[in-house]
C-alpha cells in the first residue's frame, strides 16, 4: 500500500512516515511545505499552484492530510489558505487521480465551545468552533463528507487529541486548559495505532471519528472509533486537578461563558 503523508516532516507526520517506513507492507512517500532531509519527503505548498505537486498523487492508495496550520490562533487567512482552500484542492486532484481515501487530521477544537458543558463528544454532537481553525478543520469534515458521497473518495477524519511538543508527550497538570486540556491527552502509540487503523480500514465511505488515547472520565467518546476502524488504545491517565487549575478553570469558565451570557440575558440590545 502507498501512503503518502502531507506535513510529513513535522511533528506528528515524521513520526508516522517513519513508523510506517520500517512496517512491511506500507510503501511511504511524503510532502512538507519545508525541505526535509529525506529523498522521499517532496518540498511544496498544498495551498500554491497545484501543477508542482499533483503528480505526487500517482500510485498512492492512502493520503494522510496532516499538512495545514495547526495552530488554534491562527488567522483567518491563514486558516482560509492553509487549511480550508488546500485541503479543498487536495480531495479535488485526490479523487480525480484515483487515489482511495483521505485520511483528514481535524481537531478537538471542532467542538471547542463545549469545555464547560457536560455534553458528551462524538461524531452526533453539534459542532461548536470557537476560533478560525476550528472552523477550518469543520469546513474540511465538511467538504469531505460531499467528496465520498459525490465523488466515492473514502474520507476519515480524526478528531485529533493533545500529542505535545514537550514533557515527550507525557499527559499531567502541566498540560493547558485544566481538565480539559488533560482529558484530551492522546499518546504517541496510540496516534500511530488510531492512523494506521484509520489506513487500513475496510467499507468505511465517511467517518468523524475521535482519537484520544482511553482517559478515564473524559467525555470524548471513542467507542465509534473503535467500532468503525479497529482503534485499540494501550493509553490513558485520569486528569490531575489541584487548585491553581481548579481557580484557572472556574475564572475562565466565568469571563469566557456565564459574563457574556448574563449579559444576553439582561442586555440583549447589547
Amino acid at each position: 500500500m502507498h501512503v503518502l503523508i502531507t506535513g510529513a516532516g513535522g511533528h506528528l507526520g515524521r513520526k508516522l512516515f517513519d513508523a510506517l517506513e520500517s512496517e512491511p507492507g506500507y510503501t511511504v512517500s511524503g510532502i512538507d511545505i519545508r525541505t526535509v532531509d529525506h529523498p522521499d519527503i517532496h518540498t511544496a505548498d498544498l495551498s500554491g499552484d497545484s501543477s508542482s505537486w499533483v503528480s505526487l498523487l500517482d500510485g498512492v492508495n492512502v493520503i494522510v492530510h496532516l499538512a495545514g496550520d495547526r495552530e488554534p490562533a491562527a488567522t483567518w487567512p491563514s486558516a482560509i489558505k492553509h487549511n480550508m482552500d488546500a485541503t479543498l484542492t487536495l480531495y479535488h486532484h485526490a479523487a480525480a487521480m484515483g487515489v482511495g481515501r483521505v485520511v483528514l487530521a481535524s481537531s478537538n477544537w471542532v467542538h471547542g465551545d463545549k469545555r464547560f458543558t457536560q455534553d458528551a463528544l462524538n461524531s452526533a454532537t453539534p459542532p461548536g468552533p470557537v476560533n478560525a481553525y476550528g472552523m477550518s478543520k469543520l469546513f474540511c469534515e465538511r467538504t469531505g463528507a460531499y467528496f465520498a458521497e459525490h465523488h466515492g473518495l473514502s474520507v476519515i477524519c480524526l478528531r485529533i487529541g493533545w500529542t505535545q511538543w514537550t514533557h515527550d508527550n507525557q499527559p499531567g497538570p502541566h498540560m493547558a486548559m485544566g481538565r480539559w486540556g488533560q482529558e484530551m491527552w492522546l499518546s504517541d502509540r496510540d496516534f500511530l495505532s488510531g492512523v494506521k487503523a484509520a489506513i487500513d480500514a475496510k467499507d468505511v465511505s465517511f467517518a468523524a471519528l475521535n482519537l484520544m488515547s482511553d482517559n478515564p472520565g473524559m467525555r470524548w467518546d471513542i467507542s465509534e472509533t473503535q467500532r468503525v476502524i479497529g482503534y485499540s488504545p494501550q493509553d490513558g491517565s485520569p486528569a490531575k486537578i489541584n487548585a491553581v487549575i481548579a481557580t484557572k478553570s472556574a475564572l475562565t469558565r466565568f469571563f469566557s461563558t456565564r459574563l457574556p451570557n448574563l449579559f444576553a440575558t439582561y442586555f440583549p440590545e447589547w
